[in-house]
């Protein structure tokens, strides 16, 4: 049995998969009230396609919940929001975005 390989043996072709992107913009922002009117506003300048995720995000040492930031957490996939866009929006409730 020499030279041809058996079909248990034999290379497979496997397709690659598409390009996936996983791209998320994160704001931070001081409070829950804010994240939760940021995150409503969020929808109506910008269109989104799905709802952003809202995270209270604790801060080391901190027992207090009134001392925590809030994350609003956007994908955006089709990459069509603008990093400074969002910049400029998160700053009307005195947050910022984070950089990847």
């Amino acid at each position: 049995m020499t030279g041809t390989p058996s079909p248990a043996h034999s290379p497979i072709a496997v397709p690659e998969n598409g390009a996936v992107s996983d791209v998320r913009h994160v704001l931070v922002l001081p409070d829950r009230d804010a994240a939760e009117e940021a995150a409503e506003a969020l929808g109506e300048r910008f269109g989104l396609d799905e709802e952003p995720q809202l995270v209270r995000d604790a801060l080391a040492g901190e027992d207090d919940a009134e001392d925590a930031q809030w994350l609003v957490v956007l994908r955006d996939e089709g990459e069509r929001l603008d990093p400074a866009e969002l910049d400029e929006f998160v700053g009307e409730w005195d947050g910022w975005r984070e950089e990847p």
